[in-house]
């Protein structure tokens, strides 16, 4: 009983049940529509490159606006905000239903339409994230909420993959995208049953640019933060854009079809959902940064183990791992962030954990996807499970020497309390 009271304690907050219960629904769409592109595309070029563009072209708009999202996000009211990125990306999703419907659609006009979703989510993410804070009343449960979080996308990436596979095949990726149209419904009925503290302006006077360099400052005298980003960052580039790749795995290794395709997402999804699990039960004074590392590691292993297996079963069972071990990267540094980071800054803040995770995976989709045309995909994936494993090595030094830095700190400070009672 206490273990479950543990886990869903930020369900205790009204405002974040509400904000729970439409971003689930509303997650489960937009997988669904993320699988149904990059099969449409896939077996429209059945190129690798190709659907490295796709994630690029989806993604990218965030590498160049997720900076000055945050700024709106420190400027301005946060949930409305969310209210206009949602209701943007719900008519970018019916647009995309009725290109598919029309049977006229080329890949450039999937890409275009992805470039416009990338963009929506530029200014979503650092205003959703920091959201979060604002709508947890107890900020102790703020750990929790954000592992739920997690358990809440990696659900979504379990049910939408499969239900999209299902859907595809049977239906057409038509309604694959209206499906995703209509889960938008509940996220924004969710945000307008929230009942809200009236909202304080803090718009600044400052020029954008110098509040960028403010948020560059800052990370760079807090290295807490900036190290846990720069980590992300080169993951983000080099190791998870992997899922580029899994399309040609479903049809081309595996022999399969969409639904094939829709498996393998879930079973990666349901490796991060039961990650999300066992982060959200975690203690409150766990040491966050080793399970980070470990699980990281757990994800360059089981990755390299999943490239080479040509039985689906036992593939599934490394693609479950590697979606367990995945899924620490980024909740555990956005938890990270969000902890160490002043308020005043942090929507900045997180519009440069946008940048290091969303804006660098576009980098890296067009990265793999060239390799991988060259080598094929199963030595690509081979190739980013032993990167991972280096970036782990290299950076476990920074975070061991952060650790003995908060030991000795603790150290002084009892030293000076001896000193007092002297």
């Amino acid at each position: 009983m206490n273990l479950k009271i543990n886990t869903f304690r930020a369900f205790r907050s009204r405002n974040y049940r509400l904000y729970f219960m439409g971003q689930s629904v509303s997650l489960i769409g937009t997988w669904m529509q993320r699988t149904g592109v990059s099969w449409v595309v896939y077996t429209m070029t059945h190129s690798a490159l190709m659907l490295g563009i796709t994630v690029f072209a989806t993604q990218f708009p965030s590498f160049l606006l997720s900076l000055y999202g945050g700024i709106i996000s420190d400027r301005y009211n946060r949930y409305k905000i969310m209210l206009i990125t949602q209701i943007a990306a719900m008519i970018q999703a019916v647009l995309l239903a009725i290109l598919i419907f029309t049977n006229q659609y080329t890949v450039w006009e999937i890409l275009i339409l992805s470039v416009v979703l990338g963009i929506v989510n530029a200014f979503d993410m650092p205003a959703r994230q920091p959201m979060v804070h604002e709508i947890i009343f107890d900020k102790t449960d703020l750990p929790n909420a954000l592992a739920l979080n997690s358990s809440m996308v990696n659900l979504a990436r379990v049910l939408g993959p499969a239900l999209s596979g299902v859907v595809l095949q049977k239906l057409g990726a038509g309604i694959c995208f209206s499906l995703n149209a209509l889960s938008f419904v509940a996220v924004i009925i969710s945000l307008l049953l929230m009942k809200l503290q009236p909202y304080i302006s803090t718009q600044s006077k400052k020029q954008v640019s110098s509040e960028l360099v403010e948020g560059f400052v800052y990370l760079k005298k807090t290295p807490a933060i900036g190290m846990i980003l720069l980590m992300l960052a080169i993951m983000s580039l080099l190791v998870l854009p992997y899922n580029t790749l899994l399309p040609i795995f479903a049809k081309v290794i595996f022999k399969g079809d969409a639904v094939t395709f829709g498996y393998i997402n879930s079973f990666i999804g349901l490796g991060a959902l039961s990650g999300a699990f066992f982060l959200a039960s975690l203690k409150p004074a766990t040491d966050l940064k080793i399970v980070l590392l470990v699980n990281a590691l757990i994800f360059g292993i089981c990755l390299m183990l999943f490239s080479h297996i040509r039985n689906f079963p036992w593939a599934m069972v490394f693609a479950t791992l590697t979606g367990f071990g995945m899924m620490s990267l980024t909740t555990i540094s956005n938890t990270i962030i969000q902890l160490k980071s002043d308020p005043r800054m942090r929507g900045r803040v997180m519009s440069y954990f946008a940048l290091a995770f969303f804006g660098m995976m576009p980098l890296g989709s067009l990265l793999i996807g060239s390799v991988s045309q060259l080598i094929g995909a199963p030595d690509m994936l081979l190739i980013q499970g032993m990167i991972a494993i280096i970036i782990v090595l290299v950076f476990s030094r920074f975070l061991r020497k952060d650790k003995l830095d908060k030991k000795n700190q603790k150290k002084f400070e009892e030293g000076i309390v001896v000193i007092k009672n002297i």
